[in-house]
């Protein structure tokens, strides 16, 4: 059985555009390996300035306000605005971190 004219050119048309399709690819792994490349050159972001550590109970209470490059704060923590973290210490009691001492840091006694 011999093929068509139309299922010959079907065919060939199929053939051009995974050469197409594979060309794309080509194009997005360039692109990526230079996005990481910059991205690589970039210097991290700075740390911010005070943390909150949250318990890993179900409501992810606060345990303590943190410096924000203190190498003893947990894996829960999110950053605070100065307001914030003053705001922890006086009116919430959430005890300060007794090694990065960020109520000393703040003016906080």
């Amino acid at each position: 059985m011999t093929d068509s004219p139309r299922l010959i050119a079907l065919r060939f048309l199929e053939r051009v555009q995974l050469q197409d399709l594979e060309r794309t690819r080509r194009w997005i792994a360039e692109e990526e390996g230079r996005a990481a490349e910059e991205a690589a050159r970039r210097p991290p972001p700075a740390p911010p300035e005070w943390l909150v550590e949250r318990g890993i109970d179900g409501a992810r209470s606060p345990i303590a306000i943190h410096v924000g490059d203190c190498k003893m704060r947990g894996r829960a923590v999110q950053p605070l605005t100065r307001d914030q973290a003053v705001t922890g210490l006086v009116e919430h009691g959430i005890r300060p971190c007794p090694l990065c001492r960020p109520d000393t840091a703040l003016g906080v006694l």
